[in-house]
């Protein structure tokens, strides 16, 4: 009961020993106490009545004899205070919280001091003799290596001032600080403040004064403080411009109908193999490992942030008609340079279900497929004045030709495509197409402009033309539209695939692209002659680099 008293109290543990049973081990009249780590294979029957096998981190508490308690854990059954004991030792310590930070460790973590042994053996002592009678031996003994140094702060009125708006004078600041404990020299104008040593939470420097002052608006009371327009200067002000374009990106999804989601960074490799068919060979990169894990499967740190997506697709498709998520992210990747792991951030869209959400007017209800997404994609990067190119390419996750690479310049930013089969099979989704993007977004961010030109509105009316070219199989929409901006000039302000189209009336291995060509100039209206005469050139440029004929 005096033991729990003192924790109550002032928040220092302790531990009651029979004395006789420690004379009595020790076959001597004075036992010797010490402390030291677990030795291989010692063991130890606590109070409980559990004989435990003890780590080789444990701290101890023991004598020449062995082990007697479990420093701030548990004490060992065998010295413990009976109905029988008519001598007591009382032990009180300041541990190291991490190694106990299962049991006191929150005790120690939120600041006892170590001269709080010292009063806590006291205090338990009075409590003892007060309550159960008895006499307090004299003498102490005390083991205190390491004292930690009382943190020492200097302060001014102007200070005081400064910060609180309040002209106190130096007697009257020491005054509230010595009511409160502290040690206060004044010289001149200047107090020099030594904190108690229970008084941890007070700091050192800069921050120790801004401890203080709140000491003195504490006492002297917030009430009491004047209402003044601030007179400091206002520090300059640094902006962070990868979070600000990390926002820029996050507002830009959302506006775009995505939702985001936050997953665990924390997975396992057999979590991960899921987003390659099964035959494909695995992920061979060493994975940065939990040295204690709290779950079996959340052991290793993620390499990919599109598992850990798919994990959540796969959790909601069953329950929601349509899918519409993104994540930004890091993964975890192990350095050659150092123990720390290379964290890139990762983009990750994914979509499912209906291209529009039901509607009682009526809606799109097809699935949306490869293109939905890289419609998506497209807007999403036009929104940050990037100018992203599409290449089909193969990679194990997605469908065959329904994949393809996302570049800006020659640079490859991510890749978007329809799930493989398999991989859908190996996440239980069901059988609609399952889409998704993954994006280094480091890259992405640092290919966003500064600045870009912002252009009047025109003042002359457009010219609307649609033009309509039969290609080889082989000649990508994209390399039709580059070549139509390019040759048609400063006049042709804009160009958009409209139809994609393969049939009777085209031969075999050919295929129909029709753009909407808007021509304008800032200055003036164009007469049908310049807008003829700069088709003219485009359609001869298509025929001549690609191959193209005019659709009849």
């Amino acid at each position: 009961d005096a033991t729990n008293y003192v924790m109550l109290e002032i928040g220092e543990p302790l531990h009651a020993f029979d004395f006789d049973v420690l004379v009595e081990r020790a076959e001597v009249e004075t036992p010797t106490i010490l402390t030291r780590l677990a030795e291989p294979g010692e063991r130890l029957t606590t109070l409980d009545g559990v004989e435990r096998e003890l780590d080789d981190f444990t701290v101890l508490v023991a004598d020449r004899a062995g082990a007697l308690s479990i420093a701030g854990v548990m004490g060992g059954a065998e010295s413990e205070v009976s109905e029988h004991t008519t001598n007591m030792l009382l032990e009180g310590a300041a541990w190291n919280f991490i190694n106990i930070r299962r049991t006191t460790a929150s005790h120690f973590e939120r600041g006892v001091h170590p001269a709080m042994a010292e009063r806590g053996v006291r205090r338990g002592l009075n409590f003892v003799a007060q309550l159960a009678g008895g006499e307090i031996a004299e003498g102490l003994v005390d083991e205190y290596p390491l004292p930690p140094i009382d943190s020492t702060v200097e302060i001014t009125p102007t200070d005081v001032q400064r910060w609180l708006g309040l002209l106190l004078e130096v007697n009257e600041i020491a005054d509230i600080l010595g009511r409160l404990g502290f040690k206060v020299e004044v010289d001149g104008q200047i107090l020099r403040v030594t904190t108690p040593d229970h008084r941890l939470d007070i700091g050192q420097g800069v921050d120790g004064q801004a401890d203080l002052i709140e000491e003195i608006a504490r006492i002297y009371g917030y009430d009491r403080i004047p209402e003044t327009q601030i007179a400091d200067r206002i520090p300059p002000q640094y902006g962070n411009p990868k979070l600000e374009r990390e926002e820029r990106v996050r507002d830009v999804l959302v506006g775009l109908g995505l939702q985001e989601v936050v997953t665990y960074r924390l997975t396992s490799p057999e979590r991960e193999t899921r987003i390659l068919p099964p035959e494909s060979p695995p992920d061979d990169r060493p994975y940065i490992r939990l040295a204690n894990p709290i779950a079996s499967d959340r052991i290793v740190m993620r390499h990919s942030l599109l598992a850990s997506v798919l994990e959540i697709v796969e959790r909601n498709v069953r329950i929601r008609d349509r899918i519409a998520l993104f994540e930004i992210g890091q993964v975890y990747v192990s350095s050659e340079e150092g123990d720390l792991p290379e964290e890139p951030l990762r983009l990750v869209i994914a979509l499912s279900g209906p291209r529009s959400p039901p509607a009682w007017q009526g809606s799109d209800q097809k699935p949306m497929d490869f293109y939905d997404l890289k419609g998506l994609v497209d807007e999403f990067m036009t929104t940050l004045h990037l100018g992203p190119l599409y290449k089909p390419m193969e990679h194990p996750t997605f469908h065959p030709g329904k994949c393809a690479r996302i570049l800006i310049g020659e640079r490859q930013v991510g890749v978007l495509g329809e799930l493989h089969p398999k991989v859908s099979e190996r996440y239980d989704l069901p059988e609609r197409p399952v889409v998704a993007a993954e994006l280094d977004l480091d890259l992405l961010i640092e290919s966003i402009p500064e600045g870009y030109v912002v252009e009047p509105v025109p003042a002359f009316p457009p010219v609307l033309e649609d033009l309509a070219v039969v290609v080889d199989d082989e000649v990508q929409a994209d390399e039709v539209e580059a070549l139509l901006k390019h040759t048609g000039g400063q006049l042709l302000v804009d160009v958009k695939l409209f139809d994609l189209y393969r049939g009777e009336q085209i031969p075999e291995g050919k295929k129909s692209l029709a753009y909407s060509m808007v021509y304008q100039a800032p200055d003036r209206t164009l007469t049908d002659e310049e807008v003829a005469k700069v088709r003219a050139r485009v359609i001869k440029i298509l025929e001549s680099e690609l191959g193209a004929k005019l659709r009849d």
